[in-house]
């Protein structure tokens, strides 16, 4: 082989390889020169330019890679927006009132009488809630319409009127005995319905200490999977396994149960609460089913003030 041809060889494998280069990765804009201004040609003489198949072959490179850059643009403009079009509940971390939470008016608790410790600090031996017991009662949401049978005297309510809350008359009887052997002090009460028919009834009874109370409630109150005591409307309950473990509370302990099918015109839900020197009873029913929302919701923010 001679020496002119391995040098046509030779420029044309550089040829090819310039072309396979300018196919898989064009070169950035910013490397390629500006073109030079082309001189004005003679009349007659063709306008192509000496090198016109090799810049053809790198134009449509680019142009090939600007339209996949374009393709990319419009897929990503395209996510966003359906984002954007749809509702929050449909995205997670975006739920609303919508999922069935209803709206309650700011939750604080009740102040402390001057130099009386929180119910948990380390100076309070007996675990006590100093504040006034009727103030630890959770308030009704908006557009509820308070249960007037509630209000009790004063605020108060009478044990036999808590005891009503129970199905049979042994229920009532031996309950009333068993409040009576552990020294019930006082009931505070509040109940009410919202739009959607949901009957809440929430029960916070005060004994003299926590260790009181915490007996009563593990030993009488409830078994691990049912509660002691049928409420109205209900016999066969299932504890409640569905609360997220973050609702829970140190010093809260917590017993939900729901009833199980076949039930009646209504579905009730109820859990009980043990907090230091107070045990609460929470009630709710319904037509149809009792939602799961509201009841988690109303239990949680209970158990939160009596934390």
């Amino acid at each position: 082989m001679t020496e002119q041809t391995e040098q046509t060889a030779e420029s044309a494998e550089t040829e090819q390889a310039e072309e396979r280069q300018a196919l898989v990765s064009p070169p950035p804009p910013d490397v390629l020169p500006a073109a030079p201004a082309a001189p004005a040609a003679p009349e007659g003489t063709p306008l192509v330019p000496a090198k016109a198949g090799k810049d053809r072959r790198v134009l449509r490179a680019v142009l090939r890679w600007t339209a996949v850059a374009v393709v990319f643009a419009a897929v990503g403009t395209a996510a966003a927006y359906g984002i954007t079009r749809q509702e929050r509940t449909d995205l997670p971390g975006l739920a609303t009132e919508s999922d069935g939470r209803w709206n309650y008016p700011e939750i604080v608790r009740p102040p402390l009488p001057s130099g009386s410790p929180a119910p948990f600090a380390e100076a309070n031996k007996a675990a006590a809630h100093h504040a006034d017991l009727r103030a630890l009662v959770l308030p009704a949401p908006e557009g509820a319409k308070a249960d007037k049978a509630l209000r009790g005297k004063d605020g108060w309510l009478a044990t036999k009127d808590f005891l009503a809350e129970f199905a049979s008359k042994e229920d009532r009887e031996a309950a009333g005995q068993v409040l009576t052997d552990y020294g019930l002090r006082h009931v505070a009460a509040r109940g009410w319905t919202t739009r959607d028919g949901t009957h809440t009834r929430i029960y916070l009874l005060r004994f003299g200490t926590a260790a009181v109370a915490d007996e009563l409630f593990a030993t009488e109150l409830i078994h691990y999977d049912s509660p002691t005591y049928a409420v109205r409307g209900a016999e066969e309950f299932d504890r409640d396994e569905g609360f997220p473990e973050k609702t829970e509370f140190a010093h809260v302990t917590r017993s939900p149960y729901a009833e199980t099918k076949p039930y009646g015109a209504e579905q009730v839900r109820q859990a009980y609460l043990s907090a230091g020197d107070t045990v609460a009873l929470i009630v709710q029913s319904r037509k149809g089913t009792a939602g799961t929302v509201p009841f988690q919701q109303t239990v949680v923010l209970q158990s939160q003030l009596l934390s």
